[in-house]
């Protein structure tokens, strides 16, 4: 169905090759868009803070049926295919767009996801001394900062940890 407006598609890449998909069918004129998301991530033992894709392996691409040649596509570097339902190419509504757009920040990355977590869940310290202990989750203290139960010596103790520092258990 041909409608003559712009929609936006799903885009498939190859593994890892999200931002060279992007750039590529940028540099041919196209309009992609991939959402970022800042995450920690553990390497070599430590926590780091690293920006990926939200969607690993799918970017958006905005093109028009009646107007735009959808055949160079497939044969970009970095990208695997045009998302499918059948024959006819996966269109994404443009409120679905606005809507993952709506929560980036001013660099057009979205924040870390905040763990949903509830009074008495477990959870495993990733840093510090007590690395790889158990606590209990007990609230949040700030914006950064969780307050949590850990057993020590027989007896339960407070801690206040960053909460970029533990993980559910």
């Amino acid at each position: 169905m041909s409608t003559g407006q712009a929609s936006w598609y799903l885009i498939h890449a190859k593994p890892r090759q999200e931002a060279l998909a992007d750039e590529n069918l940028r540099r041919q004129g196209y309009e992609t868009y991939l959402p970022l998301i800042r995450v920690w991530r553990r390497r070599q033992g430590r926590n780091v803070e690293v920006i990926e894709p939200m969607f690993p392996r799918y970017l958006f691409i905005r093109l028009t049926e009646s107007v735009d040649d959808f055949g160079p596509i497939r044969s970009t570097y970095g990208v695997s295919n045009l998302v499918r339902f059948g024959q006819d190419p996966a269109r994404v509504p443009d409120d679905l767009i606005a809507a993952i757009r709506a929560h980036e920040d001013e660099q057009g990355i979205h924040p870390h996801p905040e763990p949903q977590l509830k009074r008495g869940d477990r959870v495993r310290l990733l840093a510090g001394p007590m690395a790889g202990y158990e606590a209990i989750f007990q609230a949040r203290s700030g914006q950064e900062r969780v307050l949590l139960l850990i057993e020590i010596a027989g007896k339960l103790a407070r801690m206040k940890v960053s909460a970029h520092h533990i993980e559910r258990a």
